[in-house]
């Protein structure tokens, strides 16, 4: 039986979708950060790859889009904003830093917040590691 709740006729988000010159190796570097797999290939030779997505289990997920013309967000100001950005919560800054780092994101060296820190992904989108509460 549908769900005839209010909230079931609102619109639930499916995916958040990254643009990027190289879907795969963005997937990649987030399948690092997150533990979660990488959709598999199947018939398509990796430089065909034109979208790709986090196998998460549920939704939302994360998908990688190529845009053959990418550039890189100017964060925290510049010519290209950001638009948007991802947030994930760890227990520890320090610990999630090590691992997001050592899976090849970048510290942004703007950092406003002591419950938080920036870094850029492999392409420059930022995002946040997010001190759980």
């Amino acid at each position: 039986m549908p769900d005839s709740s209010p909230t079931a006729r609102l619109p639930r988000l499916q995916l958040f979708a990254l643009d990027c010159p190289d879907p795969l190796a963005l997937a990649a570097f987030y399948s690092r950060v997150t533990g979660f797999a990488v959709e598999p290939l199947g018939d398509f030779r990796p430089e065909d790859v034109t979208w790709i997505e986090l196998d998460m289990g549920s939704s939302p997920t994360l998908a990688f889009q190529r845009v053959s013309e990418y550039v890189a967000p100017t964060w925290p100001e510049g010519p290209t904003p950001q638009q948007a950005h991802l947030d994930f919560t760890v227990g520890d800054l320090d610990e999630g830093e090590a691992h997001v780092l050592a899976a090849g994101a970048t510290k942004a060296e703007f950092q406003p917040g002591e419950t938080f820190r920036v870094y850029l992904d492999p392409v420059g989108h930022p995002f946040c590691l997010v001190l759980e509460r």
